[in-house]
């Protein structure tokens, strides 16, 4: 644009001269040629997230300035066009054109090729990058090359549409104000199936909130979104009806929003409470409710048959059919119900993936006359969940999915319960720790991993990036990594330029740390509390047993100050929404700061020998404990209701034990 216009003002300034007869030369100018690009060498190589297969540093980084072309193939859909625009523009490209293959335009001081890894033009490009690449790459995968040096290039080659897209959501990773990285990547995720599982109880997520999160899937490579909202009644206790006419425009636009971003929109319907297995009426009632899901644009189906009971049948003829209640005679059932979908609904209707199937025992490697029906019966095509060594798992271990494999006789699709937080023993909790305790070398032995959020959406991000990252590439999986990637992808969201604050990124994650202990079923943690925190408190108590007491205030009243400013800074350099989840939690913190600060008062003043000053300020500090002990988390956000839990058995013991501390 700012071409066009340059000469546009040439030509009227000709044409003022010849009539004014005041120039002596009116013949047209040459344009001005691209400025060569500046040098802009680096070294090392840029944070991605989900960590790609394989990345090497090529060259220069490579400049972002005046035009920017992007050259496509048509495998490139319109969501990857826009975001690669996108990109650009945030990079610092004064004006992007997308445009189909051809000679590149005199004007452009980059020129970007996206398309099939194979095409004879990424091909040739590549080559002259001098990086080799395999080809084909597995589903999904991208190979992204360019470097600054001499003329500025960039190729993304993909095995197909989800591939580009992904490579696109890695230049948004390797791009900053005025360059974009100059190295070479080659990716391709490890696990087919990657996303969550919306079946939490309590409030489900409102409609924006969903919408939001599958953008956020994109972002993140996760593929998979399977909607089985509990309190949905329309999904379980209502099955059999179809979705009122609004209800149904906004599944259909989450479907359409699943789409733009390579999610599998995975519809779930629930029919245990209430079906009967042996009435053909019912299952053509299953069908027709597919059917219009289908005919909106769903290709992947679920059928949960999770929480219910197989002691009881639900009319007379399954017990005619299939004899008393008994597990196995539940497991007959339930596999004829589903051989009949699979075989019915799923083969009969192009482009509709496996079917996939929670089963009534969905926890534990042990085999039990209900787990020998299924593995006997079910066809071998359909996904068999599964939650680990317990409904809420301590660890998921390779050893126990080749367990669940053999109990099963098949591959399991993993439903990872973090970090839901809708059971008794999680009440007063918001899951933000890092996704850990998960092994290397589960992509070897799952055919996929869905983890159940909690009711705050934009709180599920923090462990959502982590099952992201270890979904995607498991052998180089880092969860200390993938959680501060986390608090970087927070705060960017708040930068204009997507460059995060570093006072922000520190303040998440002296929040997190608090909010790190995670929950069994029972209460007691399988990732223990604040452990930065104990760190720190640890450290203080060996300075000052050691002598060194004003050493150990100084270096707690550090952390005990950023604690204490921990909220404001999250409240500003953080998304509204996740701001908005986290409030409770946020205001209790502030109060747990306060007290921290006062406590270490009081220690000093203990120090200085002025006992009656650090009775006052641990007096002070109780108090401001007693007003954090108040707030309680917000009825109708979550499910149960409980009191706010800030690194409890950490800060509040250290807090409580302080004032006999000599």
């Amino acid at each position: 644009m700012l071409v066009r216009n340059a000469r546009r003002s040439a030509s009227v300034a000709t044409l003022l001269c010849a009539v004014l007869a005041g120039c002596t030369n009116t013949a047209p100018q040459a344009p001005t040629p691209t400025a060569p690009p500046p040098s802009l060498p680096a070294t090392g190589l840029p944070q991605v997230t989900p960590q790609p297969r394989e990345m090497k540093r090529l060259g220069d980084d490579i400049p972002v300035r005046g035009k920017v072309e992007v050259v496509v193939d048509p495998m490139v859909d319109q969501p990857t066009r826009d975001l690669a625009e996108q990109v650009l523009r945030q990079a610092g490209a004064g004006d992007v054109v997308v445009r189909n293959p051809g000679p590149r335009a005199e004007d452009a001081t980059l020129s970007i090729r996206i398309g099939d890894r194979v095409s004879p033009s990424v091909v040739k490009g590549l080559q002259d990058l001098n990086y080799a690449a395999p080809a084909p790459l597995p589903a999904e995968g991208y190979v992204l090359a360019g470097r600054g040096d001499g003329t500025p290039t960039l190729f993304i080659g993909a095995s197909d549409a989800a591939g580009a897209y992904y490579g696109v959501q890695t230049l948004r990773q390797i791009a900053s104000p005025g360059r974009i990285a100059g190295v070479g990547i080659v990716d391709h995720p490890l696990m087919p199936l990657r996303g969550t599982v919306e079946g939490f109880y309590g409030p489900p997520w409102t409609h924006a909130e969903r919408m939001d999160q599958l953008a956020f899937y994109g972002d993140v490579k996760l593929n998979t979104y399977i909607y089985a909202p509990k309190d949905d009644p329309y999904h379980r206790e209502k099955w059999r009806e179809a979705y009122p006419p609004d209800e149904l425009a906004r599944v259909q636009e989450l479907i359409r929003q699943a789409e733009a971003h390579h999610v599998k929109f995975t519809f779930a319907l629930s029919p245990g409470t209430s079906i009967c297995y042996s009435d053909d009426a019912d299952f053509r009632a299953l069908a027709a409710k597919l059917q219009a899901m289908y005919d909106s644009g769903v290709r992947d189906f679920s059928v949960p048959l999770d929480d219910i009971s197989y002691t009881r049948w639900n009319c007379p003829g399954d017990e005619a059919k299939y004899g008393r209640p008994s597990e196995g005679a539940a497991g007959r059932a339930q596999a004829e119900l589903l051989n009949r979908v699979q075989r019915e609904f799923i083969d009969t209707h192009p482009g509709v993936a496996p079917l996939q199937f929670v089963p009534t025992e969905y926890s534990d490697v042990e085999d039990s006359a209900y787990k020998t029906a299924i593995r006997s019966a079910l066809d071998p095509r359909v996904l068999v969940m599964w939650t680990g060594d317990g409904v809420i798992p301590r660890q998921i271990t390779v050893s126990d999915a080749q367990k669940a494999e053999q109990v099963w006789g098949r591959k399991v699709f993993l439903w990872d319960n973090y970090p839901v937080n809708d059971f008794d023993g999680s009440a007063g909790r918001v899951m933000l720790g890092p996704y850990d305790k998960r092994e290397r070398g589960l992509s070897g032995q799952l055919a996929g991993v869905v983890v159940n959020p909690m009711n705050q959406a934009a709180a599920s991000k923090v462990v959502e990036l982590g099952a992201a990252d270890f979904a995607w590439n498991d052998a180089a999986f880092d969860p200390q990594r993938a959680w501060r990637a986390a608090a970087e992808y927070l705060a960017g969201k708040q930068a204009a330029d997507g460059m995060p604050d570093p006072a922000s990124v520190a303040a998440l994650m002296v929040f997190f740390d608090l909010e790190h202990m995670a929950p069994l079923a029972s209460g007691r943690p399988w990732l223990p509390p604040a452990p930065e925190l104990a760190r720190q408190i640890t450290e203080f108590r060996d300075r000052w047993d050691g002598g060194d007491r004003a050493g150990a205030v100084q270096q707690m009243r550090g952390y005990a100050q950023a604690i204490a400013d921990a909220p404001a800074r999250i409240g500003a350099g953080a998304p509204a929404d996740f701001v908005s989840d986290v409030r409770p939690w946020l205001t209790a913190t502030e109060l747990w700061g306060k007290s921290l600060l006062a406590t270490i008062d009081g220690l000093q003043a203990r120090a200085k020998g002025d006992e009656a000053s650090a009775s006052g300020r641990f007096t002070a500090a109780q108090q401001f404990a007693d007003q954090a002990k108040q707030i309680r988390t917000l009825p109708g956000e979550v499910r149960p209701q409980g009191q706010v839990l800030v690194a409890d058995g950490v800060l509040d013991t250290f807090i409580e034990q302080a004032p006999n501390i000599r």
